[in-house]
């Protein structure tokens, strides 16, 4: 594994660690924020620190490339994450977690009939992805009764085929040649705009008594600077050296690494189903990654 491979995992996992934390800030600012107004908030905060950064101003080669940009703003800004809020009004949040893990599968898919040039699947992937989803599942669902929901389900798997799509999306626009900063940015700028008519649908209020608290400011800039500015641009950057089935197959770590934050800050207990569930994600992700 050369130096520059090695980097992209590093820069994936780096990612997927901020996000398996981010539940807990969302459920501190959900006391307060509606969903809508947190996922704006974030993602207008994400877009102040990366101008600030790299103030450098993105100038296209070809003005159809502008369109990707939009593409990629609405499927991985605004519609994934409208649709798995959404589908939590619905339905369970172990059967969303569940369903979202099946985003590496419908990756892998369209990028066999979409992307030629990218990485060829092998029995291995789905090997991989079926151990995972075994694990996956132990650890959402922990005993607990499966319970369907046609709607929120449904909702699920659009969230999960969306983040597919910007995964796709995003390696078209690495291979542009810009930087990830000004990439990132750009996209991020075209996911508030899709976001503004529902701001209106959702009924935004705009209540700045809520700014002053500390516990709330902590936590917007944590999901603002952190999973926001900081993980799309090494999760973009990931896309770019790995390509997007390999970078999208870390997804199935994002439940583990919820289990093991919700031990170490919520002090929550953690069960032998969740750790063997744990240990079947782990061997998926590896059998998914091995050469």
């Amino acid at each position: 594994m050369d130096k520059g491979t090695t980097t992209g995992h590093i820069t994936a996992l780096i990612t997927i660690a901020i996000w398996g934390t981010t539940f807990i800030s969302t459920k501190i600012l959900l006391t307060e924020f509606t969903p809508i107004e947190i996922l704006f908030y974030r993602f207008l905060l994400g877009l102040i620190v990366l101008i600030t950064v790299y103030p450098k101003r993105l100038k296209l080669r070809d003005k159809k490339q502008e369109i990707i940009f939009a593409a990629a703003g609405l499927c991985g800004i605004c519609l994934y994450y409208l649709l798995e809020n959404i589908a939590l009004t619905y339905t369970m949040a172990s059967n969303v977690g569940v369903i979202i893990s099946v985003a590496p599968f419908f990756t892998a898919v369209l990028s066999h009939l979409f992307m030629k040039t990218e990485e060829k699947l092998k029995v291995q992937f789905f090997v991989g992805f079926s151990v995972a989803m075994i694990g996956v599942c132990l650890i959402s669902f922990n005993g607990s009764k499966l319970n369907l929901n046609p709607i929120g389900d449904i909702l699920a798997i659009a969230a999960a085929f969306v983040w597919a799509v910007y995964s796709l999306l995003t390696r078209k626009i690495s291979s542009f040649g810009y930087h990830t900063i000004q990439t990132t940015r750009r996209i991020f700028v075209y996911g508030i705009i899709f976001m503004l008519p529902f701001l209106i649908i959702f009924d935004f209020n705009l209540n700045v008594q809520n700014f002053i608290k500390p516990e709330y400011t902590i936590n917007l800039s944590y999901l603002g600077i952190g999973a926001s500015a900081l993980c799309f641009v090494t999760w973009n950057y990931a896309v770019k050296i790995l390509g997007a089935v390999k970078t999208s197959v870390y997804i199935y770590m994002v439940p583990v690494i919820t289990v093991v934050t919700s031990v170490i800050v919520l002090k929550e207990t953690i069960t032998w189903m969740a750790m063997l569930g744990i240990g079947f994600t782990l061997m998926g992700l590896f059998l998914s990654e091995r050469r």
